[in-house]
């Protein structure tokens, strides 16, 4: 009798264990198809969808984490993690601009600063102080590095969340890197501005963010925190804008 009794707790545990595997990949199913969605519309719909859709999107996203049981420091935002959050985040703002100021000094590489789209100082610094934070950075982290980062490590090891988070990061930015070579002085020159440039352009988006994904993942695992990857990430992007627009403002002066 008592065998056949942990027998039955035995088995009632194990099915009690595979309900809560299938929930938690049945939650990262649902990021997935969520940024898919969101990626989806950004690119191919309204103006104002383009620029409201992420942010809502990752809101919405820690929101039903949140009521799905993931804790905060799960997402990466909880306070005991900010002091070493912010070490991490000064150490890699100051690399990255330490690269792009070489970068920008270099003749061989000052071209591929020249974006179209950071052609002017007013419009670089909206959208380093504004816009890219709000609309791309922050978004992106609580959705990538919370989110995703969070879910994922309740059904996968360490590699399968560096490996996963890093190639639907890459993936994201397909959409958004189709016109890279054609604004971008630089890239037009090396791969030309034509379908096969553009293409070449794209792949080369993807691997380039795919490895930033995984750098920022690794900031987040060894950080404890998503204020080390938001500091890096708008780095990358926030100073690149600026860089951008110093350099036009110098080739016309």
């Amino acid at each position: 009798m008592i065998l056949a009794t942990q027998t039955a707790g035995a088995g009632s545990s194990t099915g009690i264990h595979r309900i809560r595997v299938w929930h938690a990949w049945l939650d990262v199913a649902v990021v997935v198809v969520v940024l898919v969605a969101t990626n989806l519309i950004a690119h191919f719909t309204t103006v104002w969808a383009s620029i409201a859709t992420v942010p809502i999107a990752a809101a919405t996203l820690v929101m039903l984490s949140r009521r799905r049981g993931l804790a905060w420091s799960e997402l990466g935002l909880s306070p005991r993690h900010w002091r070493k959050g912010t070490l991490y985040s000064l150490a890699s703002i100051g690399l990255v601009l330490a690269v792009i100021g070489i970068g920008i000094a270099l003749p061989i590489t000052r071209p591929f600063f020249m974006a179209d789209r950071y052609a002017t100082i007013s419009g670089a610094l909206v959208a380093s102080m504004i816009v890219i934070p709000l609309q791309t950075v922050i978004p992106e982290e609580l959705a990538f590095r919370g989110v995703l980062h969070g879910t994922l490590s309740r059904v996968s090891g360490v590699r399968g969340v560096f490996a996963a988070g890093s190639l639907l990061f890459g993936l994201w930015h397909i959409v958004s890197s189709m016109g890279l070579t054609t604004g971008n002085r630089g890239l037009t020159e090396i791969l030309g501005g034509g379908p096969l440039g553009q293409a070449l352009g794209i792949a080369g988006a993807v691997a380039a963010t795919a490895v930033a994904g995984f750098v920022f993942t690794w900031l987040r695992r060894r950080s404890g925190s998503l204020l080390a990857p938001i500091a890096l990430h708008w780095s990358l992007n926030g100073a690149g804008a600026l860089a951008a627009a110093l350099v036009w403002h110098a080739s016309l002066g």
